[in-house]
């Protein structure tokens, strides 16, 4: 198992590539939450993650051999990035997996980074049972994306910076997909403040953390299914599986509409943009997915921004009908002059704002005298999403809401 020793020695190796993040206390998410919250804005790394530290110091302890013969991984994005820099400025050549449904953004990034990337299968296992048959047939090293104590250290140093900005925090909140970030993030923090907390945090729909530590074993989904895309893995990994046993206090779960509403609100109201991975621990803390004490020092860890543009439109969407602010309504009128013109009136009155109207008199679903309407209305929250849904009902109106 890792020790902090292992963490202050990829230091040296990762500050020469990596960038050292700020952590920024928000005055926003503490008024909504009560506690004192510090975003560790990871955001910021180079490649957009905190994948190049891991990266870095496996790389950088490669011998001339393993050098020469080149590496190769699997990876959903973001560590793939972070293998193709970090090889690219070591002079090592880098051959990288990525699943086929990966976001184009990442892929193109990676390739750009100086990697040869290789589509393969449809999540991050079949890409790395293809990565380790390429690893077999060419020689060369395998890079695990988690499952490496060299690549733990290295992400443990966002855990170094966080305890040298904020040695009193209470908690940290830390995003889990394999598990090699929690592993570092919590040596590092543990091992200097004993106190402190370590929450894991996990996406419903990839969730085999929790699973694992009731077991005492790990457990392999049989598939995952998130928005949050960088820890989308059907399970964790070994090594961190260990430290996570040992050093992280309690492992949650959030919702994609609730990674949705944090993506969203991060974007407005912090001016920041994370990718649904990044978000998952401010979701866990805007959730109240676990537990804390009014004026807690909370520090939730924003750990990756390459959100793919078609993705972050669709999560926008999903975020603002979460919150009240965009409804799609649905009802039939009689097909006669006049009755848009009365649905439009109660609307105008209520001051939602129409976004766009689509009205069909051929649906077979309802009488040849009616036409079906839908409309995607701009409102201002859910109390007033409520406030028109009565008026409208009021009016003799039959409104179904289907988004």
């Amino acid at each position: 198992m890792i020790d902090l020793s292992d963490v202050l020695d990829a230091r040296v190796r990762v500050e020469e590539t990596a960038r050292r993040t700020p952590l920024d206390y928000s005055h926003t998410f503490s008024d909504m939450t009560g506690a004192e919250v510090h975003l560790k804005l990871e955001t910021f790394q180079r490649t957009g993650s905190f994948k190049i530290r891991g990266a870095t110091n496996r790389i950088e302890t490669l011998s001339d051999d393993e050098k020469s013969a080149g590496v190769v991984t699997a990876s959903a994005g973001n560590h793939a990035q972070g293998v193709a820099l970090a090889a690219t400025k070591s002079g090592v050549d880098s051959k990288i997996v990525m699943p086929e449904n990966a976001p184009i953004s990442k892929i193109q990034a990676t390739r750009d980074y100086g990697a040869t990337v290789v589509l393969w299968g449809d999540d991050y296992n079949e890409a790395q049972a293809k990565a380790h048959e390429i690893e077999e047939q060419e020689g060369r090293t395998y890079v695990h994306a988690f499952d490496d104590e060299k690549v733990m250290a290295g992400q443990g140093t966002i855990g170094l910076e966080i305890m040298e900005d904020l040695p009193d925090l209470d908690t940290v909140v830390v995003p889990i997909g394999g598990g090699g970030l929690i592993a570092g993030i919590s040596t590092a923090v543990k091992e200097q403040n004993p106190d402190a907390r370590v929450i894991g945090v996990q996406a419903e729909g990839a969730s085999s953390a929790a699973q694992s530590l009731q077991k005492g074993e790990i457990h392999t989904l049989d598939s995952v299914d998130t928005i949050a895309d960088g820890i989308a893995t059907r399970n964790v990994g070994e090594k961190p599986f260990e430290v996570i046993q040992e050093r992280v206090d309690e492992v949650v779960a959030v919702s994609d509409s609730e990674i949705a509403i944090a993506v969203t609100t991060l974007l407005e109201r912090a001016k920041t943009l994370v990718e649904g991975a990044g978000a998952v621990a401010l979701a866990a803390l805007l959730s109240g997915a676990f537990e804390y004490e009014e004026d807690e020092l909370i520090v939730p860890a924003l750990c990756g921004g390459n959100i793919d543009m078609n993705t972050l439109t669709t999560v926008i969407m999903r975020g603002l009908v979460e919150t009240g602010r965009y409804v799609k309504i649905r009802t039939v009128l009689k097909d006669r002059p006049g009755a848009l013109d009365d649905l439009l009136d109660v609307i105008s009155a209520q001051q939602a704002n129409i976004y766009g109207i689509q009205h069909d008199r051929t649906s077979r679903d309802i009488a040849m005298n009616a036409a079906e309407v839908e409309l995607d209305l701009e409102t201002r929250g859910t109390d007033h999403v409520e406030q028109l849904l009565d008026a409208l009902r009021e009016e003799g109106f039959d409104v179904e809401v289907i988004a």
